[in-house]
């Protein structure tokens, strides 16, 4: 609200796409939790909210994650992107969407994004993250320890798959330098992405990146080594004319869920078999009015 007002007071808003913050995503234990009081923000803000977005698809047989893939389709429609092509979102996890050349959907989480670097560095320093990947530019792969991350069961999971944050840890990294352990767990996004895109029959003619970690130029510049100019940041592509702003990487996501919660509350499908395995197209989002 405060965002609003600084850019425009007259702006009103009709609902609120309420995430909140997830604790523990056990999807193959039946749940999904994520913290935030939905019915107290709308007494708050006197304003209709929609949140709850991971639960019925989970009860529905899906995984609950990724829940993007609807607004990523729609970004690469708007661009006119030639099909097949992909949106990564590297967050907490690095999450896919590829839409294929019959605009079909297929969305997973493709392993690590910034979580263990994030925890590395924050275990190692006064420092929240890695800025633009300078200190694991500085430092040196442990290929024993990098090719042991990339054994864990998940990798051979077929999708659609989600993962926790919590399923991946630092547990052999801790003889390593600050600048090794970082250049250790920044490969290991690269390669957890570009796995994942390899496993697609065609590759895709564009992949956009998205989310904070897109602004690591470790991480961007390796992927682009085995993917070209294929590779672009999502803030590249400009759609004044088909959205009321331009794209900008830092706020996709939250607008993937202003999105959800529209979808939400017409009562369309949010999730479908190919984006989490539901076992059929998914509504989601509860309702709370204050």
């Amino acid at each position: 609200y405060k965002l609003i007002a600084k850019k425009n007071k007259s702006i009103k808003v009709d609902l609120i796409g309420f995430h909140g913050q997830t604790v523990l995503h056990k999807p193959q234990e039946g749940y999904s939790i994520q913290i935030g009081d939905s019915q107290l923000l709308s007494k708050l803000t006197n304003t209709t909210v929609i949140s709850n977005f991971r639960e019925n698809d989970i009860l529905n047989g899906g995984e609950g994650a990724p829940l993007s893939p609807i607004y990523h389709q729609l970004i690469l429609n708007k661009i006119r992107s030639k099909l097949p092509s992909a949106i990564i979102n590297i967050g907490g996890i690095s999450n896919v969407t590829y839409v294929d050349e019959y605009n079909e959907i297929v969305s997973f989480d493709m392993g690590p994004g910034n979580c263990l670097i994030d925890l590395w560095i924050r275990n190692k320093t006064s420092k929240g993250f890695d800025k633009d990947g300078l200190i694991a530019k500085s430092g040196q792969i442990d290929e024993h320890i990098l090719n042991k991350f990339l054994t864990h069961p998940y990798y051979k999971k077929k999708f659609p798959k989600s993962l926790d944050v919590k399923d991946f840890n630092l547990q052999d990294l801790y003889s390593l330098s600050l600048e090794d352990g970082c250049a250790t767990l920044s490969m290991l996004t690269v390669k957890s992405i570009c796995m994942a895109l390899h496993s697609f029959k065609n590759l895709p003619n564009l992949i956009l990146l998205s989310g904070g970690g897109r602004k690591n130029k470790y991480i961007f510049d390796n992927i682009k080594k085995e993917f070209g100019n294929s590779i672009m940041l999502i803030d590249d592509f400009n759609l004044k004319k088909d959205f009321s702003a331009g794209l900008n990487g830092d706020f996709i996501e939250s607008q993937a869920f202003a999105y959800l919660a529209i979808r939400s509350y017409l009562k369309k499908f949010i999730t479908f078999p190919t984006t989490t395995g539901v076992k059929k197209p998914c509504l989601g989002g509860l309702v709370y009015k204050s």
